[in-house]
């Protein structure tokens, strides 16, 4: 049941980083087609802007996409569900909601060193 769990996700996960991947080429053939000044367009966001917000939202869904990876090898080497800090199980319905999830809500709810 988890390894389904994580696999729809991680199936959803390289289809929103398709679609993201799509979106800045898009953005990138229209800025190289145009010579409109966005910069100074009072109209809308600018197109580095918009570059910006793409390249942020592609950098968080490959970070999602690792993340299901590591949890695919946790469920493998038979660790998956327990806290990568303290051991401990990680309770079910957290791992319903988030499959890739490497803390119990103990552990993810305290502050780590240096922060």
């Amino acid at each position: 049941m988890r390894a389904d769990a994580i696999a729809a996700e991680r199936a959803a996960t390289a289809e929103r980083i398709a679609s993201l991947a799509a979106q800045v080429a898009a953005l990138a053939e229209q800025q190289a087609l145009t010579t409109h000044d966005d910069e100074h367009d009072p109209e809308g966001v600018t197109i580095g802007y918009e570059r910006a917000q793409l390249q942020g939202l592609l950098a968080g869904a490959r970070a999602d996409l690792d993340a299901l990876d590591r949890a695919a090898a946790r469920l493998s080497a038979g660790t998956y569900g327990r806290c990568l800090r303290c051991g401990r199980p990680i309770a079910p319905e957290r791992l319903d909601a988030l499959p890739a999830a490497e803390t119990c809500i103990a552990c993810a709810g305290s502050r780590r060193p240096g922060r």
